[in-house]
């Protein structure tokens, strides 16, 4: 990596660190903390919360139709991810181990919060507890397939990807021969 490349990404990595400094300051405002690993909300704001959540009825009664007929397909999904989910978790406890490759601890990928918010109903709680799922599976594979490519083709492409996973910058430039015959394993 260049000089100007490994500035550039310590940049990236300050401007991180000044929006989860922004992030925090928006949660103050909106009343909540962070106690070990636990939400607080300030005195009322919870209360407030439940007075603006929405019946199951008038939920349902402003849904498209469009929404209610393709809900069972977008939960069908459930299926496949729970399988990925339990291949992964097997994946990389074996190959993992075998080549001696951290693994991603799985909960830092799949977190189940949001269904705890006092303004949401049951369904979109049930909807919040999906997406959380869904994505935090698809972060999980993710970030395995990232390891997985660092252990044995630490390679940039030669085409532009759209959002590399965060270990992609520090890997060859494409056509460093010298450098993937040299790097340690």
């Amino acid at each position: 990596m260049t000089q100007r490349m490994q500035d550039l990404a310590n940049e990236i990595l300050r401007l991180q660190s000044e929006l989860d400094s922004e992030i925090e300051k928006r949660r103050t405002q909106l009343g909540w903390h962070m106690n070990e690993r636990m939400v607080a909300f300030e005195n009322g704001i919870a209360a407030e919360h439940r007075r603006l959540r929405k019946t199951v009825k008038s939920f349902l009664a402003g849904a498209p139709l469009s929404v209610v007929v393709t809900s069972p397909v977008i939960y069908s999904l459930i299926v496949p991810l729970l399988l990925i989910d339990v291949w992964a978790s097997l994946y990389q406890a074996v190959c993992f181990r075998a080549y001696r490759i951290p693994r991603v601890r799985r909960a830092n990928y799949i977190v189940f919060d949001r269904q705890h918010l006092a303004y949401l109903n049951w369904i979109e709680a049930l909807n919040c507890l999906y997406c959380g799922y869904a994505n935090g599976v698809f972060a999980y594979i993710r970030e395995i397939g990232s390891r997985t490519e660092q252990y044995w083709c630490p390679i940039k492409h030669a085409l532009r990807i759209a959002d590399p996973h965060q270990r992609y910058y520090e890997f060859l430039e494409y056509g460093d021969a010298d450098g993937y015959r040299a790097r340690p394993r």
